[in-house]
């Protein structure tokens, strides 16, 4: 089965100073899911953290956008092989957030 090959075009807005995760279940057909698993490898910001032999997936996204987030998710519907992608997680930080390092106080030496 081949990998869905549309191109999927991401405006870019005039506010870049956020980056927003996403966190996505990806339900694939099991015959499919090495092509899925490849397809969300390619993707930039696109992360797969856990799944099973019967297609389930956890993914997440992270773009600088809410607008490429929607686009990632749509991408990932389109794929041949997906049965469903459903978003079950989404936030957004300061894009210098990001670059902070956190610490733990109730977790000393953890970062």
């Amino acid at each position: 089965m081949a990998i869905a090959k549309r191109y999927i075009t991401i405006e870019s807005e005039k506010h870049a100073d956020e980056w927003h995760i996403a966190g996505v279940v990806v339900h694939a057909n099991p015959a499919s899911l090495d092509e899925v698993r490849a397809a969300i490898n390619a993707m930039a910001g696109a992360e797969i953290h856990a799944g099973n032999d019967a297609g389930k997936l956890v993914v997440t996204l992270e773009a600088p956008t809410m607008r490429a987030i929607a686009a990632h998710l749509e991408y990932l519907h389109r794929l041949d092989g997906v049965l469903s992608a459903a978003l079950v997680y989404q936030h957004n930080e300061d894009a210098d957030a990001m670059e902070e390092e956190m610490t733990d106080d109730h977790a000393p030496g953890l970062h």
